[in-house]
């Protein structure tokens, strides 16, 4: 069993960046896939970016690719994301989901394919 908790939401301005945190907390964390969804106001949560365990693979949604980026440091039990040139559209609350899924040749990119998720951290991007 893991917990999760996403860190480093803010306010911000078109075209800035922010880099999303999510610590986790329980054992053999290295072997959970990790995705990011959002969920902006009024809207259903979508997907956004996901990480294979021990870091062996990345997929992005087509909205976020070239401007997100996921990424872990197993030693710190966290993953990441960095934002880079925000747009208002970005705007929502952001969660990070999580499965134990040491070997897979796909990853999940929706929320029924994660069982561990945290209570989310805002990010509000202003035009």
């Amino acid at each position: 069993q893991v917990q999760l908790v996403e860190s480093g939401g803010g306010l911000v301005q078109t075209g800035a960046s922010l880099r999303l945190s999510c610590a986790a907390s329980g054992r053999f964390f290295i072997n959970y896939e990790v995705a990011w969804f959002r969920q902006g106001p009024g809207k259903e949560r979508e997907f956004a970016a996901a990480i294979k365990a021990r870091g062996e693979g990345t997929k992005y949604a087509d909205s976020v690719k070239g401007r997100f980026t996921v990424s872990r440091d197993n030693a710190k039990d966290t993953v990441y994301l960095q934002m880079n040139d925000l747009k208002p559209e970005d705007t929502g609350i952001y969660f990070c989901e999580g499965i134990y899924r040491p070997f897979s040749e796909t990853i999940g990119v929706e929320t029924y394919d994660y069982n561990y998720w945290g209570p989310g951290t805002q990010v509000t991007v202003s035009s």
